[in-house]
């Protein structure tokens, strides 16, 4: 028989745990490289660049197009990185309170 109050409670449970874990992303970290590691690119699991390193050899005038062609590369890394672990970890919180329903997943979360 379908309990609704236990279905409230669980769904009430599952959105405590979310929170917590979205509240958790900005601990998660993932770094981006690019130009041989010469531009690293660091981002948190709430997409937000949180360190940028860029060589010292980089920094000259004539080339200043390639290195912001690599820090947009090194960012992006970071950032599809970041958001793929902050996936995983929110799958974590809730794994086994949610039945496996098509097309519910964390895909619009970010």
């Amino acid at each position: 028989m379908f309990d609704m109050m236990k279905l409230m409670g669980k769904m009430k449970e599952v959105q405590g745990r979310l929170k917590e874990a979205q509240e958790n992303l900005v601990h998660i970290t993932a770094t981006g490289e690019a130009g041989a590691g010469m531009v690293k690119a660091t981002a948190n699991g709430k997409r937000q660049l949180v360190k940028l390193e860029i060589d010292k050899d980089l920094v000259k005038p004539e080339d200043m197009d390639m290195m912001a062609d690599l820090v947009i590369a090194a960012c992006n890394k970071a950032l599809a990185e970041a958001e793929e672990k902050a996936k995983e970890e929110l799958q974590k919180s809730t794994e086994g309170m949610m039945p496996n329903i098509p097309g519910m997943n964390f895909d619009g979360m970010f």
